[in-house]
C-alpha cells in the first residue's frame, strides 16, 4: 500500500522523550582532618604521662628508690615516717661497716611471703612509687661483713668485730650494744645487720639458728641509704659522721 506523501511545509509529529533521572547527591563525609587532630591531641595527653611513669620506674628500679621508715628499730637515727632515698647502684662489695641498707629480709629472716594476685601486685607497685615498700623490706645497719667474726660482748661491754671493740655513737641513748650474747662468723656473700635501737630491733640476732640464719645475702640488698628527704627540716645525708664507723 502506498503511503500518502506529506505536503510541503507540514511538520512531522515528534516522539515524546522521558526526562532522564537526576543523580542523587550524597552528603559529603565529615572532614577527617579535625578528627585526626583531636586524636593526635588525645594521644599526646596519654604519651606524656606514660613516658613520665616509665622514667620513674626505670629510675626507681636502677638508680634510686624511695622508702618510708615503718618501725622504730633504727631510732634515733631514723624515725617512723621518715622518708629516705636508697642508692641502688652500690654493690654488696662496696659496703662498709656502719652503712645503713634496705634489703629484702624474706630469706635472711625466714619470713612468710604471701602469694599476691594481679590486683595486689598493681597496688604494691603504686605504693612502691611513693616509698611504701612490702612488709619484707627492712632497714638496718651493717655490723659484720663477709668473713668477719662478730661477738657480743667484750670485757668492756662493747661489740667486737674481729676482736676489736666497736665504738657505736649511733646507738639510741640508753641502749646497750646487745642484751643477747652471740659469737658468729659471717659467711661469704652475707652480712650481719643490727638496728640502732637494739632493744626494739628484730635483726640478725633474732634469727640465729633459723634456716636463714639472720645473715643477709648480698643478692637481697636493695641499696644503701643515701639521703633523708622528709621531714624537710632534716633534709640531707643520714648521720654522715657516724654511718662510716668501723671497728
Amino acid at each position: 500500500m502506498n503511503e500518502e506523501p506529506s505536503s510541503p511545509g507540514s511538520t512531522a509529529p515528534s516522539s515524546s522523550r522521558a526526562t532522564p533521572p537526576q543523580p542523587v547527591t550524597q552528603p559529603s563525609p565529615p572532614s577527617t582532618s579535625s578528627s585526626a587532630r583531636r586524636r593526635d591531641r588525645d594521644l599526646r595527653w596519654l604519651i606524656g604521662p606514660a613516658v613520665a611513669l616509665l622514667l620513674v620506674l626505670l629510675v626507681r628500679s636502677l638508680l634510686v628508690t624511695p622508702f618510708r621508715i615503718p618501725s622504730s628499730s633504727m631510732e634515733d637515727t631514723l624515725h617512723v615516717g621518715d622518708r629516705i632515698l636508697v642508692d641502688r647502684t652500690t654493690s654488696p662489695e662496696d659496703l662498709r661497716h656502719g652503712d645503713i641498707i634496705v634489703f629484702d629480709a624474706s630469706r635472711a629472716f625466714n619470713l612468710d611471703v604471701p602469694d599476691r594476685g594481679l590486683l595486689e601486685g598493681l597496688v604494691d607497685g603504686l605504693e612502691a612509687l611513693v616509698g611504701q615498700g612490702p612488709p619484707t623490706d627492712y632497714v638496718k645497719r651493717v655490723i659484720g661483713l663477709p668473713g668477719d667474726r662478730v661477738r657480743c660482748c667484750g670485757p668492756d661491754g662493747r661489740l667486737e668485730v674481729n676482736g676489736t671493740p666497736v665504738d657505736e655513737p649511733y646507738l639510741k641513748p640508753g641502749q646497750q650494744p646487745s642484751t643477747m650474747t652471740f659469737d658468729v662468723l659471717v659467711p661469704p656473700r652475707r652480712l650481719w645487720v643490727m638496728g640502732d635501737n637494739r632493744a626494739g630491733s628484730a635483726d640478725s640476732r633474732a634469727h640465729l639458728g633459723e634456716p636463714g640464719g639472720g645473715m643477709v645475702p648480698g643478692d637481697d640488698i636493695i641499696g644503701k641509704v643515701w639521703v633523708r628527704y622528709w621531714p624537710l627540716d632534716q633534709l640531707g645525708a643520714v648521720d654522715p659522721d657516724e654511718s662510716s664507723a668501723t671497728p
